[in-house]
């Protein structure tokens, strides 16, 4: 069942001993540069790198024993992959991930390093699905979802939730959005626990897929995504999609400067190193695809697991 308020209660409380309650930084130089008052909540300062432990642990600490006894297995380009290997390893359990063979190789280094079992796809979503079937019927592992799982949305929910307790009174909430799940979390916990908020997402130019989605109404998969966003290459989940149609207020799309502008800006101003799908929506903004003049918006950095021998500016 979509989750309710109490159930994304349940699961920071669930997920609490085991993830960081990350911090929300501010920058002069960047409010000054926007007109607004910007408020960063780094997921980027998060346990495997990224926002996705939020949601991995939730799902795999409701498992009961019958459905994790041949462990579970997920496909991911990288951080839902760390993820779920952190949360298996703490359960004493076994993590089979299929990752794309174009990868972030810092994204794989994690996987491996958590214990992950990694098996190599090509990079498109058809064999990601086909070779995590083959891989789940060789191994009778459960599967885990990147995205489309309720488990999951509670998850990440818990983001937006913690945000808004520290800034209740917050006018926006900006989140990058890939298959959703950060997204429609983010979605419930404003309604669920904000003042009127709104959630707005940003998406790659070049892998617009959601941002189709939303503004037609109907599904439109990711097909031959070309972005350095590597986390926002996926599409929109059966889960998600009719979440963020009912409680996302628009989806904008940015360019893949923007995407490297705003990532370099990030790094020198907030000096904070962030991976370039966690900038998208700060890319949104300097691009004057969100006005935020004389507003309190809230910024989700996704992540920061990126290959510093492979910088984009």
């Amino acid at each position: 069942m979509i989750p309710d308020k109490q159930k994304i209660i349940d699961a920071s409380i669930r997920i609490n001993p085991y993830i960081n309650r990350t911090p929300v930084l501010t920058c002069n130089t960047i409010d000054k540069l926007t007109g607004g008052n910007l408020f960063f909540k780094c997921e980027n300062f998060q346990k495997a790198g990224a926002f996705k432990s939020r949601g991995a642990t939730n799902a795999v600490f409701l498992l009961q024993d019958n459905e994790f006894v041949n462990g579970v297995a997920t496909h991911s380009s990288g951080n839902h992959a760390a993820a779920l290997s952190l949360a298996a390893k703490r359960r004493g359990i076994k993590a089979h991930i299929v990752m794309p063979d174009n990868s972030n190789k810092v994204k794989i280094r994690a996987v491996e390093n958590y214990g992950g079992i990694i098996t190599f796809c090509e990079a498109n979503l058809q064999s990601r699905e086909d070779t995590l079937k083959n891989v789940i019927e060789a191994t009778g592992a459960t599967e885990i979802h990147p995205y489309n799982d309720y488990r999951i949305i509670a998850g990440q929910a818990t983001a937006g939730m913690e945000l808004l307790e520290d800034l209740p009174d917050l006018d926006l909430i900006i989140a990058p959005v890939g298959g959703g799940g950060l997204l429609s979390g983010t979605a419930l916990a404003a309604k669920y626990f904000g003042k009127k908020t709104k959630v707005i997402a940003a998406e790659p130019a070049g892998a617009p897929d959601a941002y189709k989605s939303f503004h037609s109404g109907t599904f439109v998969p990711s097909v031959s995504p070309e972005t350095i966003a590597d986390g926002l290459r996926t599409s929109l989940g059966s889960l998600t999609f009719p979440l963020i149609l009912e409680h996302v207020h628009d989806i904008v799309l940015v360019s893949e400067n923007g995407i490297i502008d705003a990532m370099r800006l990030i790094w020198e101003r907030l000096k904070i190193i962030v991976e370039p799908s966690a900038v998208v929506p700060l890319a949104a903004i300097l691009e004057g695809k969100i006005n935020v003049k004389g507003k309190k918006a809230g910024i989700i950095l996704s992540g920061g697991n990126v290959d510093l021998d492979n910088l984009p500016f």
